[in-house]
């Protein structure tokens, strides 16, 4: 569960104001897109839930985690709870796909039993079975994400955080990915997509929280395009 109440943010740095008042709640097992423009405070919202920066006031909440209040030795523990998939992958050039979804489990102290049984489960669920030896640049921009997925998704986090997940792929890829995120999201696991693409978001009937100006201009199952002519 993920919870902002009026959440402000302003950059010391800049002196600027990402976010002005924001408040949403997302409840376990949701699928939900986070949309907005370039600057509107998107950006900004993923780096208070992965507790990357703080807020300069209002509370958060994500998965049981106080975000203003968390001491630093237990943000690792908090981010366990996460899954995060990122638009540019950030896989590790020199394993194969086996080994950097097997990382992800050998940094939190895995078993090497648990990471033989659990891995070639997660790469099976997000079709990449008979992938396990390929090195990433033997992939296609669709597999490399996959494997990002599954890497996020290895360590069984309440929830995943999917960063423009489909900037660089093609509109027949970024369907599957979503696809693969909708079943992952119905076996429980709390899905939320951060995107800008207005095709993505009106193929699929999922809530929408739109922010514009670090504000929330509305929340539902409408679609932030939804109103367009």
């Amino acid at each position: 569960m993920v919870q902002f109440n009026n959440v402000k943010m302003v950059y010391s740095s800049s002196e600027t104001e990402a976010l002005n008042g924001v408040s949403f709640r997302i409840d376990d097992g949701e699928f939900v897109f986070l949309v907005g423009p370039s600057g509107s405070g998107k950006t900004t919202i993923m780096k208070l839930i992965t507790g990357e920066i703080t807020a300069t006031s209002g509370r958060i909440i994500v998965n049981d985690f106080d975000m203003r209040k968390i001491k630093r030795r237990k943000i690792p523990q908090m981010r366990r709870t996460l899954g995060v998939v990122f638009q540019d992958f950030r896989l590790i050039d020199n394993m194969n796909v086996y080994d950097n979804v097997a990382f992800a489990m050998r940094v939190v102290g895995a078993s090497n039993r648990s990471i033989r049984k659990r891995v070639p489960y997660v790469l099976e669920l997000v079709g990449l079975d008979g992938r396990e030896k390929r090195l990433p640049n033997e992939l296609s921009g669709g597999e490399q994400q996959r494997v990002a997925i599954a890497r996020a998704l290895v360590n069984n986090p309440r929830m995943i955080v999917a960063d423009e997940p489909t900037g660089n792929l093609d509109p027949v890829r970024s369907l599957e990915l979503m696809l693969l995120f909708e079943k992952i999201n119905s076996m429980g696991t709390t899905i939320l997509v951060v995107t800008h693409e207005k095709e993505l978001v009106n193929a699929f009937a999922k809530r929408v929280i739109s922010i514009d100006n670090g504000e929330v201009i509305s929340d539902g199952m409408d679609g932030y395009f939804g109103n367009e002519t």
